[in-house]
């Protein structure tokens, strides 16, 4: 299905010029976000997408927490384009597939520990309701600490932007798992 705008494949300024030169040169692409979002707008916005991005690598959840909880919102939000990078970083950092496959079933799987089900217990109230009963607070709350808590907040409120930002624009899947799989093959 196409986006409704056009993806710009030429941009105008340099800075987006350079933008595309280096996703195509991390992804093997210029991303559909890019191409139909970003390049309209001043390139402040893009660089506040990047500095989201960046600001998780100050968190002090481990990489595999935070992407199971952007991963449960952007499945919950239907987000095509988010889940395939999610999946592409999950790939990439030699994770456990099956954990994020296990994801919709998190709840009865084994592959998730109680501090997980507690946690995505939360993300996935957060993301559907917009609020949360205190019991669901509680129970994430006896295995993360307060920053913690805060960076969860954080991970699922930073992820509805992208997602809807997405889902607005119908952008969906770049592929990139296929592409991951092409080039390890």
């Amino acid at each position: 299905m196409d986006t409704f705008l056009a993806p710009v494949e030429q941009p105008k300024s340099l800075m987006m010029k350079l933008a595309y030169y280096f996703t195509r040169k991390q992804f093997g692409k210029v991303l559909a976000p890019l191409k139909v979002h970003a390049v309209r707008l001043p390139v402040a916005f893009g660089m506040f997408y990047g500095k989201v991005n960046k600001l998780d690598k100050k968190l002090t959840l481990s990489n595999e927490t935070i992407l199971l909880v952007r991963q449960q919102v952007a499945r919950l939000n239907i987000c095509l384009f988010c889940m395939d990078i999610a999946r592409w970083e999950v790939i990439r950092s030699s994770m456990d597939s099956a954990k994020f496959d296990a994801l919709p079933d998190y709840a009865t799987s084994n592959l998730f520990t109680p501090a997980e089900k507690a946690l995505l217990d939360y993300t996935t109230a957060l993301t559907q309701h917009k609020k949360v009963n205190p019991d669901t607070f509680s129970r994430m709350a006896m295995f993360y600490n307060e920053t913690q808590i805060c960076e969860v907040v954080w991970l699922i409120a930073s992820e509805h932007l992208y997602n809807m930002t997405n889902i607005g624009l119908n952008i969906h899947s770049d592929m990139l798992c296929d592409m991951r799989r092409r080039s390890q093959g």
